[in-house]
């Protein structure tokens, strides 16, 4: 995997979570994993297909994205409804546009697939033929992983 391609999401992800959530957002150690990962319970996840092909995972506890999801609406919601589920989608979307722009004018081009969601306890990523990268995001709601799994398309 192309560190070319990892740069725009991390940098994106930090400034779009400062941006929205404000206080400090500390980037853990970056850690490569190559095998099926569970996900923390809920995850947003970004399909990119052209120059390259993969995908991206925000990744994130239930607690933690009720609290995102409340700060971002700003006011306290009570369930994961509707509400709570498109503001997680939304949030995926403007740290994946911000990456992606980064990437266009680097001359990478690919398209996106709208962010799908998933949520639950014991879900598992399967990833068999490419590395995932993971940047955990420490902010003051919780810890959002961004886990990158991108490559050349062969």
């Amino acid at each position: 995997m192309r560190v070319e391609y990892i740069n725009p999401f991390v940098e994106a992800a930090y400034n779009i979570l400062t941006e929205v959530l404000g206080g400090e957002i500390r980037r853990g150690e970056l850690y490569l994993k190559s095998t099926s990962m569970p996900v923390m319970g809920v995850a947003a996840l970004v399909g990119l297909a052209g120059d390259v092909e993969g995908r991206v995972i925000f990744d994130m506890d239930m607690k933690t994205a009720m609290k995102i999801a409340s700060q971002m609406n700003q006011e306290d919601l009570k369930s994961f409804d509707d509400l709570a589920k498109a503001t997680i989608t939304e949030l995926a979307n403007l740290i994946t546009a911000q990456a992606v722009t980064k990437l266009h004018d680097l001359g990478f081009r690919f398209d996106l697939t709208p962010p799908a969601l998933f949520t639950g306890e014991n879900m598992e990523i399967s990833d068999h033929e490419v590395e995932a990268l993971i940047v955990p995001m420490e902010t003051s709601l919780g810890l959002v992983e961004v886990n990158v799994a991108i490559r050349d398309r062969m």
